[in-house]
């Protein structure tokens, strides 16, 4: 089958792993354009662009999802999408293009933690109630029929973000793996999603990563694993007239404690709690 790949984040990337290692290469692979970032803004690929080039397949970075991206795409008469973690709502006519349509591989049990935020949601949330859904898409939000869904049982929990993207998304390349011949030969059976049981999740901001320290210590180490990485989670401490953010990099729970081990304070580099403790009271 000739596949484009739409995906932008580190769970694409599992995913693309596991379908790589069986043999299954896509065509090409649409990810989001590079992007600014870190204090200097520098212009930075998404990991599946770097992926795509270390792998040697055809990448494209559409601004957006238009006529022109349309034109571009159709000369490849394509069977099959598939989309996981892409970041963009695709329209329902490119979704339509390949000849099976078009798929998406989400980190959740469908119909729960629909939309943009899954993994996160369910890490904050204490959810056990974990798996991966491959769906056939259609023009709402994680809404079309069910195509395959595994439960998944993490080994240790909570578990970090990057973690459990990890897992899910070699649960989620494995799926493919097996439903893939059978969206060729015709052997799918579709099955309706429950809609009166949907959950939906938001949109993850900056803000979001704020934590209150003398708030329920397991709740905050939650908060903690959910947005490990970005947007990471912060408190801040007031010197003077001024409000310092401090971003924790590191953190344990145990004996019922929410335990900060390394922390880096805005504009200098990462120290132990210890040094913030001491520099704290110095300062």
């Amino acid at each position: 089958m000739k596949i484009a790949y739409f995906g932008t984040s580190k769970f694409s990337i599992h995913v693309l792993d596991e379908l790589f290692t069986s043999g299954i290469v896509p065509e090409v692979i649409i990810t989001a354009p590079d992007k600014p970032q870190g204090r200097k803004m520098i212009l930075t690929p998404t990991p599946v662009k770097e992926w795509a080039i270390n792998h040697k397949i055809p990448v494209l970075t559409p601004p957006k999802l238009n006529d022109e991206f349309i034109a571009d795409i159709q000369k490849f008469n394509f069977d099959l999408f598939i989309v996981a973690s892409y970041g963009k709502i695709i329209p329902d006519r490119i979704l339509e293009l390949p000849k099976f349509k078009s798929i998406n591989v989400h980190p959740s049990l469908l119909p729960l933690y629909r939309g943009p935020s899954p993994i996160q949601s369910m890490i904050l949330n204490d959810e056990k109630n974990i798996g991966v859904t491959i769906i056939k898409m259609d023009k709402e939000m994680d809404h079309g029929p069910i195509l395959a869904q595994e439960n998944f049982t993490p080994a240790k929990w909570p578990v970090t973000l990057d973690e459990l993207k990890s897992d899910l998304g070699k649960i989620g390349g494995k799926m493919l793996i097996d439903l893939i011949p059978n969206i060729e030969s015709g052997k799918i059976k579709e099955k309706i999603q429950e809609h009166d049981k949907a959950v939906f999740t938001k949109k993850i901001t900056k803000e979001d990563g704020f934590i209150n320290l003398a708030d329920d210590p397991y709740k905050n180490y939650l908060k903690y694993c959910a947005y490990k990485g970005w947007p990471s989670v912060y408190f801040f401490i007031e010197k003077g007239d001024k409000k310092i953010r401090v971003i924790i990099n590191e953190a344990d729970f145990k004996n019922g404690e929410f335990l900060i081990l390394k922390v880096t304070i805005e504009g200098r580099s990462q120290m132990t709690k210890e040094e913030f403790d001491h520099w704290n009271l110095k300062n």
